[in-house]
């Protein structure tokens, strides 16, 4: 029987079929899923804090609006994945509850400091750039809750992006102190963002399993080099440099040679070691702990409208 519900299964990833919910499933792939999609979530939930940090001191009623809404959508995406996650037969307060002590881990980039407005533009242009680049194939992973869910997320995640752009553009053709936030901004992001991607395929040990299942569509450093390659021209129409000496155009191989990427410095984050990493889980727990009322006000009145209903039933 065993074998026979594999061999579905496996017939499904390979036409390239959505498995669903209901659906048999290794425990290898409902583990790996629930590692990616929380880890996700995980990362949507802790990304609000960098910008947030910033919406009472937006230069202006419009860019006030827009980050606040930013921030709501990246709300907004936890909210799916955790949903997606839950599908899998895994609750959502375990999952937070494996956040908080440190159990289950979010993307390196948030441990890093918004330290000017810039930040936020830069944030936009190249952390959400990164993310798109590695959520997009998502839209078509092998699990139908988690590839439906990315497909609204991603599309957001593109606005999130074009408003980062835009605000780069603006300081960029602004003063000089202006167009220095810019570039500062960029120079410290530009490196974190590339460790976006994840560690190199030869030294990421679920990549390649996740690609044979269909939740991957891309090794990490196919993703990387796309977002390199998109970026660059990009970087010209701001009219900023990239932070790195080695950057040049390969006419074989038609992408970008990049320099070597600080590993050490991205192991360190991910082991907790970061410029952020207690403040930003520390910020999150508190938050947790004190929002806890609201969903006890919510559980009491559903459960005393359910018991309302029932005695009108009666």
């Amino acid at each position: 029987m065993s074998a026979d519900l594999q061999t579905q299964f496996d017939a499904l990833i390979d036409a390239d079929e959505r498995i669903e919910p209901r659906d048999w499933m290794p425990d290898a792939y409902r583990k790996t899923l629930i590692r990616q999609i929380a880890q996700h979530a995980h990362s949507e939930i802790i990304g609000m804090q960098p910008e947030g940090n910033w919406i009472t001191r937006a230069p202006s009623l419009k860019r006030k609006a827009i980050l606040m809404a930013k921030v709501q959508d990246e709300a907004g995406h936890g909210l799916y994945l955790y949903g997606a996650a839950e599908t899998l037969g895994v609750d959502r307060a375990e999952l937070l509850d494996l956040l908080h002590t440190r159990k289950q881990k979010y993307s390196s980039i948030f441990n890093y400091p918004t330290i000017s407005w810039a930040d936020v533009g830069a944030i936009g242009w190249l952390v959400d750039g990164a993310a798109i680049t590695n959520q997009v194939p998502l839209c078509r992973c092998s699990y139908g809750p988690y590839a439906r869910a990315m497909i609204r997320i991603c599309k957001e995640e593109s606005f999130h992006q074009r408003q980062g752009f835009e605000i780069l553009l603006t300081l960029s053709n602004g003063t000089p102190a202006q167009r220095g936030l810019a570039q500062d901004a960029v120079n410290r992001w530009w490196w974190p963002s590339l460790m976006m991607f994840g560690p190199p395929d030869a030294d990421s040990p679920n990549s390649a399993q996740s690609m044979a299942w269909g939740i991957k569509r891309f090794s990490n450093d196919e993703l990387r080099q796309k977002f390199v390659d998109m970026t660059v021209p990009q970087a010209g129409v701001l009219g900023l440099t990239l932070p790195d000496p080695e950057l040049r155009f390969d006419e074989e191989t038609g992408h970008h040679h990049f320099g070597e990427i600080d590993w050490t410095e991205f192991y360190q984050v991910v082991k907790g070691n970061g410029p952020c990493n207690e403040q930003r889980l520390r910020h999150r727990v508190r938050a947790h702990e004190e929002g806890a009322w609201v969903g006890e006000a919510a559980a009491a009145y559903a459960a005393k409208q359910a018991s309302r209903e029932g005695v009108a039933v009666a």
